[in-house]
């Protein structure tokens, strides 16, 4: 009777274990489908958070960095938002809102279902995060031309903790924010100086 009560428990372990990373990855998925398609064909809408001030640069952040590999529109409305309201209180809350927004990535790498060693870039980015895991994040998440969306997943599969990788996501993202903020104002200063 023992034995049987064990096997009932492995058989629910195994059982869990493979339904929970798959129900991450289905969820990862819908909702990359789902943002890419509603902002597809709704490009307008995400310029609406650009109302809402702050809270706005929350939502226009998490909303454009929850999409995995497929492109959302964002940072420029952030620095939009950033010229005229204060640049660092916008960088720092759009850094919680694309912070947030990149646990899809790394959710779709911790389910084990995002991760091909065949690809090289995957490859090469577990090599980065298994050396140095802190600095790889903050460097994607602080260069644009990067694709963070891999880091992420790798992140997730290599299950590098994380809180590691949201503080390492959020230092990257709120230099960056900020840098791509205080560049567009100054450029939009000369501007006016120029024509002016």
């Amino acid at each position: 009777m023992n034995s049987h009560k064990q096997n009932e428990v492995r058989k629910w372990e195994r059982l869990r274990n493979r339904a929970i990373p798959l129900l991450i990855l289905i969820l990862v998925l819908a909702i990359t489908i789902a943002l890419f398609l509603f902002f597809l064909q709704n490009p307008e809408k995400i310029k609406e958070f650009e109302k809402y001030g702050y809270p706005g640069a929350f939502l226009i952040s998490l909303v454009s960095t929850a999409t995995v590999i497929l492109p959302a529109p964002g940072i420029l409305l952030v620095i939009a938002l950033g010229a005229t309201l204060n640049s660092v209180l916008v960088g720092l809350i759009s850094a919680v809102g694309g912070s947030i927004g990149e646990m899809t990535g790394y959710m779709l790498g911790y389910s084990g279902r995002g991760f091909a060693r065949s690809n090289k870039m995957l490859v090469r980015a577990e090599g980065w995060m298994r050396r140095r895991g802190f600095v790889t994040v903050f460097l994607f998440s602080l260069i644009p031309l990067l694709p963070f969306d891999v880091v992420g997943v790798v992140s997730g599969a290599l299950r590098f903790p994380i809180w590691k990788f949201l503080l390492a996501c959020f230092l990257g993202k709120t230099l960056l924010t900020i840098v791509l903020i205080q560049t567009g104002a100054w450029g939009w200063d000369a501007l006016l100086r120029y024509i002016g």
